[in-house]
């Protein structure tokens, strides 16, 4: 099932063709994102930054060329394989995608219940843990609706953290908060990767890209280019 390690490499794509359905969305990609890589991901909307985040998390199936995400091989996952990739990513989405009727406690509980964590003492301390990192360990009992976009934000960037992944995907983080907040959570994104999770951050927001200067990747026209630079 597990593939052997590929050097440093979290993600590796290599002569790859991206489809939805049978509509070729990018051609020939070649991408690599190494332990502890920030990386952004620009292109405008319908380019491909949506599919190609859904290659690596095993949600687009590929057909020909290679790639690899955390050690797994993407051309032969299994559909019964897909969870396991999945407990070594960390998703972070624009709609936070919070269950509303229970704590931010219970949220993580379940994610982790979900991924196979049985230990009531390891769950409960587990959830501090990764609140703890996101300056929200007094907010464990809070409803989602208590909490500002910020804060909500980071519980699901917590909720990214619990079984320690080797990469964080995150599809428009701060589509739906102020510029300050943004800046906070950007923040909070750069210093994971420093402790050595890859971060890849698909965005619009080409203020906070120069305020975070970084490596960058743009779907363009049918391609994905690597180390681009914006004016």
């Amino acid at each position: 099932m597990k593939e052997t390690m590929i050097g440093n490499s979290i993600v590796k794509l290599t002569g790859v063709n991206i489809f939805q359905q049978s509509h070729l969305v990018l051609a020939n990609v070649n991408l690599h994102i190494d332990k502890g890589d920030f990386v952004w991901l620009i292109g405008q909307t319908g380019s491909g930054k949506s599919s190609l985040l859904k290659v690596i998390y095993g949600d687009l199936n590929l057909t020909n060329g290679a790639g690899y995400a955390c050690g797994y091989d993407l051309n032969t996952i299994k559909p019964n394989e897909v969870p396991f990739l999945r407990r070594k990513l960390g998703i972070v989405f624009q709609d936070f995608q919070l269950l509303t009727d229970r704590s931010v406690e219970a949220n993580l509980e379940f994610v982790m219940k979900a991924t196979g964590w049985t230990d009531k003492k390891l769950i409960a301390d587990r959830a501090l843990d990764v609140l703890e990192k996101v300056g929200l360990r007094s907010k464990l009992k809070k409803m989602p609706h208590e909490l500002s976009g910020g804060e909500q934000q980071r519980v699901v960037i917590a909720r990214a953290l619990l079984n320690d992944p080797e990469i964080i995907l995150a599809d428009e983080p701060t589509g739906n908060l102020d510029p300050d907040t943004s800046e906070e959570i950007v923040l909070l994104l750069k210093q994971i990767s420093q402790s050595g999770t890859a971060v890849l951050i698909a965005t619009h927001d080409y203020h906070i890209i120069r305020t975070f200067p970084s490596r960058i990747i743009k779907c363009e026209n049918g391609k994905v280019l690597e180390d681009v630079k914006i004016a």
